[in-house]
């Protein structure tokens, strides 16, 4: 699996992610989304260097020009309900895109093993398809891995993206054995670690409650 992380290098990252990160910035909820919102486009505009192009020709007012267009637009997969507002800065970016949703979700309990529940989808047809995966967080991997299952039964996609803002190590790891060889993740951020609730250190909290609210 081929890993880049944007904030690697110099540019409007750095300053998006403190934004997320700060918990005083993080109480304006509208703020925060609109920042996910920022981050995803500039994942997607980086995405798209990677996607195949035909040339196109274009006739303005004064002259003609070829530009490279993409062959066709990607499809767009997020997982409910933290990845809305990261999606949006997808969906901006890519405007011919299909959409796909997922609901997915980690059942907490005492026990150790970590059980990740599957309660909805819509999903478009894969096959032959440009696939983005889209979760702003990346924390044992657990969740992501059964979506990418689940996708298994709708088609062998021409490409596998998975975009997340923020990533911890362990769940590179494991996307990194189980996900295609040649397929790509793209990161805001790779950070240092898991604690103990397997949440990801020093991330930045729940995107989830920090969009919509804390659920029951």
């Amino acid at each position: 699996m081929n890993i880049f992380q944007l904030n690697q290098s110099p540019g409007l990252v750095h300053q998006i992610l403190f934004q997320l990160r700060d918990p005083q910035i993080q109480q304006d909820r509208l703020r925060f989304k609109f920042n996910l919102t920022r981050l995803g486009f500039l994942l997607a505009a980086e995405i798209g260097k990677q996607l195949p192009t035909t040339e196109q020709q274009v006739q303005t007012v004064l002259g003609d020009t070829t530009i490279p267009l993409l062959q066709q637009p990607p499809v767009l997969v997020t997982v409910l309900r933290a990845g809305l507002a990261f999606y949006q800065g997808f969906a901006d970016a890519f405007d011919g895109a299909d959409s796909g949703f997922i609901g997915a979700y980690r059942v907490e309990s005492d026990g150790e093993a970590l059980h990740i529940a599957l309660n909805y989808q819509a999903l478009p047809s894969l096959a032959g398809r440009d696939l983005i995966l889209i979760d702003p967080m990346l924390a044992t991997g657990q969740s992501l891995l059964k979506v990418w299952q689940n996708l298994q039964s709708y088609g062998v996609p021409r490409s596998v993206h998975v975009a997340c803002a923020i990533a911890a190590p362990e769940g590179v790891a494991l996307l990194q054995q189980q996900f295609p060889p040649h397929s790509w993740l793209w990161l805001g951020a790779l950070d240092q670690c898991l604690n103990d609730k397997a949440y990801i250190v020093p991330g930045l909290g729940d995107a989830g409650d920090l969009c919509f609210g804390c659920k029951l």
